[in-house]
């Protein structure tokens, strides 16, 4: 996660990470574009990664590449959910702030 940071010019703020016994690991990246997080499950060949950020779409694109070739992934699935105000969202609060 460190080099999916890296590669993509994210700051990290802080982290944190937790070793399961005997095995799989649960850990987030704090970055101050959002942050990186995973949750690992070897026992059944499994993986989750949430990729949260501001600004420049492409950095999670890039982030996930790195975490997908780190973990071998040979089937990976990605779900790109876009979050925030944008747009016609950023509009309408505007407008249902003036009628109040």
């Amino acid at each position: 996660m460190l080099r999916a940071a890296s590669t993509v010019n994210a700051h990290v703020v802080g982290e944190s990470f937790h070793q399961f016994a005997p095995q799989g690991v649960t850990g987030i990246l704090s970055i101050a574009e959002s942050h990186i997080s995973i949750h690992t499950w070897p026992e059944h060949g499994y993986a989750a990664a949430d990729i949260f950020t501001c600004g420049d779409h492409t950095m999670a694109e890039r982030a996930a590449a790195v975490i997908i070739e780190a973990l071998c992934c040979r089937d990976p699935e990605i779900t790109q959910i876009r979050r925030g105000l944008t747009g016609a969202h950023v509009v309408e609060l505007q407008q249902a702030h003036h009628l109040n």
